[in-house]
């Protein structure tokens, strides 16, 4: 079963607070999305502990129920 794209959103944010996120359906299909996350929380981390946070946030649904997801993350702007 597909996940949709506000329950990705949900997750995220309750694992990363701060974080704003955006999620694109790349094929329409429920299933492959892309997600930009910016969040301060991300400041002074390389990117690949960025990208752990998110699939922390994730948990088990990374790999199951979401097929695949192209992530990007990044620090606001000050």
């Amino acid at each position: 079963m597909p996940m949709a794209a506000d329950d990705i959103e949900t997750l995220i944010r309750a694992g990363i607070p701060d974080a704003q996120v955006e999620i694109t359906d790349l094929a329409g299909d429920g299933d492959h999305y892309a997600a930009r996350v910016t969040s301060a929380s991300f400041r002074g981390q390389s990117r690949l502990q960025q990208q752990r946070a998110v699939y922390a946030a994730l948990g088990e649904r990374m790999g199951g129920v979401l097929h695949a997801l192209q992530l990007t993350t990044a620090v606001p702007q000050e």
